[in-house]
């Protein structure tokens, strides 16, 4: 697939300057900023379909679609054009008590694609604060409907759902919490899916499905029904490396959640938007959930924002009588993020990237089962271009990595090692170390082919390193 890419060969860049300057005063997000202390700063300067290059104008294929974002490649021409025309006419209003249109018809196209009676936009400026949106509408929901003491959440262990103080107590990540706790109380977890390491029935994928959702249900009962407002849970859990639903496993859920009165919330701010070949992630695995969250895909990263998605049944309190939802964000549908949204949009219809990510996912997958031959590879998993590889020290144990071995392996060696063979990816150890992948939707046989040769060197390196 063909994108028309936006000119910026004529720019140069001072490169060391570049890098002073970002260890001086440019703090990174989620970075050993030591790291860099003697080292220079990786500056990422333009990206062209599904390639990103950097101040030395080394080219790198964008295998983690910047972070789970850049769903139709980079430059594209059209988004920016987009940006450029809604700049120049409304640059900006707020949503408090009044409305502007492309906030307007971007809620109308997002309700008229989500599933069931999700007929309700919230617009925020990214994922997290879309979580955050969600789990405060499911509180207030329940005090105007005369249950006040339904509050808690139950979401997965291990699964990442923000770093807003709400949307951080719903994470299942220990490490990324210590630091600020006490969080919002009131956040409880449960198994997630991953069926390489079940505890339970490890020979059989639906039963495992089935008690794992079950856990959940479990989780409820013991905090009381009468307490919990929602279960939050991502369609393929991101963090610990995709994890994918087991068959049956959402309709399982849906059931549980009904039987307790708990809004069951389908947080796809990765899934959303084509990552796994649908709009919505919920319409793959067949489900209807009460609340989506998303952000990323939407605009594809050309400019920031989120959504909560809400049902009519959970939004008909707040717009009755004096109720409102006190609630809300300077930026939440900014009129130039929602016009480069309905651009976005615009090209996944165009060019119908959703049926390309159905039709590919097989090759994509037997690409990269390919790496299964590898001694290090003990699992390959996940769904559409949305896939994680496990690493490990012992195929039949599955013995995986200690800290220590992990450390060396992922932040000495792996992380640096793909880039500089030309992937951008994600080598992550929030569980058991894996190598993440989620490529542009625009990419076919032949960017799979790069990105499993950049692997298979470099995890056979890793392994003889080991």
């Amino acid at each position: 697939m063909t994108t028309t890419p936006i000119d910026t060969s004529a720019a140069t860049f001072d490169s060391e300057k570049l890098s002073a300057a970002a260890r001086e005063h440019l703090w990174m997000h989620f970075t050993r900023m030591s790291a860099y202390q003697d080292a220079p700063v990786p500056t990422i300067v333009r990206g062209e379909g599904a390639r990103i290059f950097d101040s030395f104008g080394r080219s790198y294929i964008d295998g983690l679609s910047g972070l789970f974002v850049v769903q139709v490649g980079h430059g594209r021409q059209e988004l920016a054009e987009a940006a450029y025309r809604q700049a120049s006419e409304l640059a900006f209003f707020p949503l408090w008590s009044y409305a502007h249109p492309q906030a307007i018809e971007l809620a109308d196209r997002l309700a008229d694609l989500a599933p069931g009676d999700l007929n309700k936009v919230f617009f925020t400026t990214g994922g997290g604060e879309a979580v955050e949106t969600a789990w405060k509408a499911a509180k207030q929901y329940f005090k105007l409907v005369g249950k006040p003491m339904k509050h808690k959440v139950i979401s997965r262990s291990i699964a990442y759902h923000g770093t807003p103080q709400g949307a951080l107590s719903i994470t299942g990540i220990p490490d990324a919490k210590k630091w600020f706790e006490p969080l919002v109380p009131g956040a409880h977890k449960a198994a997630n899916t991953n069926f390489y390491r079940a505890p339970e029935h490890g020979d059989d994928i639906e039963a495992f499905g089935r008690w794992a959702a079950d856990d959940i249900g479990r989780a409820i009962e013991m905090e009381g029904p009468d307490t919990v407002a929602a279960v939050f849970v991502e369609p393929v859990q991101n963090s610990g490396g995709c994890f994918p639903p087991p068959p049956g496993y959402f309709q399982r859920l849906r059931e549980i959640c009904d039987r307790h009165d708990v809004l069951l919330v389908s947080d796809e701010v990765i899934c959303a938007f084509g990552r796994l070949g649908t709009t919505f992630a919920c319409d793959k695995f067949g489900y209807v959930p009460d609340i989506i969250t998303c952000a990323k895909g939407m605009t594809s990263g050309y400019s920031p924002i989120g959504a909560a998605i809400v049902s009519d049944r959970v939004a008909e309190p707040f717009y009755s009588g004096s109720d409102y939802f006190p609630h809300g964000y300077t930026f939440g549908g900014h009129p130039v993020s929602a016009a480069v949204a309905m651009a976005n949009l615009d090209i996944f219809d165009r060019e119908g990237l959703n049926q390309h990510v159905l039709q590919n996912e097989p090759a994509f997958r037997a690409t990269l089962d390919k790496l299964r031959d590898l001694p290090i590879v003990g699992d390959v998993r996940g769904d559409g271009y949305f896939y994680g590889i496990e690493l490990v020290k012992d195929k039949t144990t599955k013995e995986t990595f200690d800290d220590d071995e992990s450390e060396r392996l992922l932040r000495g060696f792996l992380s640096k090692a793909l880039f500089e063979a030309g992937l951008y990816c994600r080598a992550d150890d929030r569980g058991d170390p894996v190598v993440q992948l989620a490529p542009p939707l625009i990419v076919g046989q032949s960017e799979f082919d790069e990105i499993e040769q950049i692997l298979r060197s470099v995890l056979t390196e890793a392994w003889s390193r080991l």
